[in-house]
């Protein structure tokens, strides 16, 4: 299954009116991501994305998806506390040559 769908999945979104947001919220994550040190081969199918890398992603939709979130700051707080410790860990650290 596409990472799209798990993210939308999570947003409890299921048409695909909002696909074009989804997938630029899931390439800011990336982005953001990478920023911080993280390394991380770029795979949308959700079997062979690291699980830690995945739920980043779905928590950085979820935190910056809607306008009228309630959660947003919760989930904002819960990525930003997952993304330090992806950066802290050895294997989440671009490998050396």
């Amino acid at each position: 299954m596409p990472l799209l769908d798990d993210v939308k999945k999570a947003l409890r979104v299921s048409s695909t009116t909002y696909d074009d947001e989804v997938n630029d919220l899931i390439d800011a994550g990336k982005s953001d991501l990478r920023l911080a040190g993280i390394y991380f081969k770029d795979q949308t199918d959700t079997i062979t994305i690291d699980p830690l890398i995945k739920r980043a992603l779905i928590t950085y939709c979820k935190a910056n998806f809607g306008y009228e979130n309630m959660d947003a700051d919760r989930f904002r707080d819960s990525y930003v506390m997952l993304k330090q410790h992806l950066s802290l860990a050895g294997d989440y650290r671009e490998p050396m040559v």
